[in-house]
């Protein structure tokens, strides 16, 4: 019997420490510490996990390269370049748990959720030298998803290492 009750607490603890945890719409970065990213020129996308969209693909990628451009890093051949560049997307859609209104069905609000990882690696070794991760709502309509990437990929390669305060 105690152990079926403290299996029973142990599950409890689990749910409501899950259950008490707020999803966080923002950014997130980890760098390599030992790389000089003022010596990175070059890039060469790889492929990744895209979006299903043609047209969002394109944005992603014209938006990223933007961002590398503005770093003074320039595209090149695969194989002659200082690291290589991968995203991968996700969509999900979340329910707003602290929302009063219910539907028809008597069910909460919900919304749809992006994320998307860029990730900037050593060629050959493909060790992880930069890493963004946002996590943000979206709303589907097309121009508005444009202006969503843009912002976001901003915001992820304002964290860049090489970056200076106030310059974009």
């Amino acid at each position: 019997m105690r152990t079926l009750m403290a299996g029973v607490l142990v599950v409890l603890a689990a749910a409501a420490a899950v259950a008490g945890q707020a999803t966080k719409y923002r950014v997130t970065t980890k760098v390599d510490k030992q790389t000089d990213f003022a010596r990175l020129k070059t890039y060469a996308w790889e492929p990744g996990w895209q979006a299903y969209e043609p047209a969002i693909h394109d944005h992603i990628v014209a938006a990223v390269e933007r961002e590398l451009a503005a770093l003074g890093l320039t595209k090149a051949p695969e194989g002659a370049c200082d690291v290589t560049v991968v995203y991968a997307t996700l969509r999900r859609t979340d329910v707003d748990l602290k929302s009063k209104a219910r539907t028809a069905e008597g069910l909460r609000p919900t919304f749809p959720v992006a994320t998307l990882v860029v990730l900037i690696r050593e060629p050959s070794t493909h060790k992880e030298l930069f890493r963004a991760r946002v996590d943000t709502p979206i709303d589907l309509a097309p121009e508005k998803v444009n202006a969503t990437i843009d912002d976001r990929v901003a915001q992820m390669f304002a964290r860049y290492p090489t970056r200076r305060a106030g310059t974009r």
